[in-house]
């Protein structure tokens, strides 16, 4: 029986940038089918209590560090070498998640993640202004003037919602999180526990 990988995703963690680049072998081998969740992590954040490494971790010292030096493992190990820190971090990415929303509706999720995390994550753009949003998703071949006005749309807005207060009620607090049915994985270290989970 094919088993379902749910990740709850937003565009603005480089570590949910990573896992996506490092899951397609583990799909592979496991035989899983991906179900991508967009949902916001600043909101996921309000609705856990929880905040973002940088301030969460900003007094502790050496833990900041330790982090970048286990990304810079990762991408060694994964050989992610497109990858680079996007300047304008953190990004704001309410307009970028929902857009795949819209995309989902659409018919076009992967293209749209894809396109999205290419232009954070790889060419550095600053995705949460709509114009460099629109020419981003037009150059990698989708209607980035259609997907800026879906944004606008009350159902799609709805619908975002719902998925950041899902993710919460399943007991994420923060992205990337994984869940194989009831079972939840939090991080791009628990990647082999995930294939474990997975390979059951």
């Amino acid at each position: 029986m094919t088993k379902t990988l749910d990740f709850i995703f937003d565009f603005g963690s480089p570590n949910a940038y990573l896992v996506h680049r490092a899951l397609p072998p583990i799909l592979e081998r496991t035989n899983a089918r991906l179900n991508l969740i967009p949902c916001l992590l600043g909101g996921l954040f309000k609705l856990t209590g929880n905040q973002a490494p940088m301030l969460a971790f900003q007094g502790v010292k050496g833990k900041l560090e330790y982090d970048q030096l286990e990304i810079q493992r990762f991408i060694q190990k994964h050989e992610l070498h497109s990858f680079k820190f996007n300047p304008h971090f953190p990004v704001n990415t309410l307009l970028l998640v929902r857009g795949a929303i819209a995309a989902q509706n659409n018919g076009q999720l992967q293209e749209y993640i894809e396109a999205g995390l290419s232009a954070v994550w790889e060419k550095e753009l600053k995705m949460d202004d709509p114009e460099v949003f629109v020419q981003a998703m037009t150059d990698a071949g989708l209607d980035g003037q259609t997907l800026l006005a879906s944004t606008q749309d009350p159902e799609v807005k709805a619908k975002l919602m719902a998925n950041t207060a899902a993710a919460a009620e399943r007991g994420a607090f923060g992205i990337p999180t994984f869940f194989v049915g009831d079972e939840m994985f939090f991080g791009k270290e628990r990647l082999q526990q995930v294939e474990e989970e997975l390979s059951a």
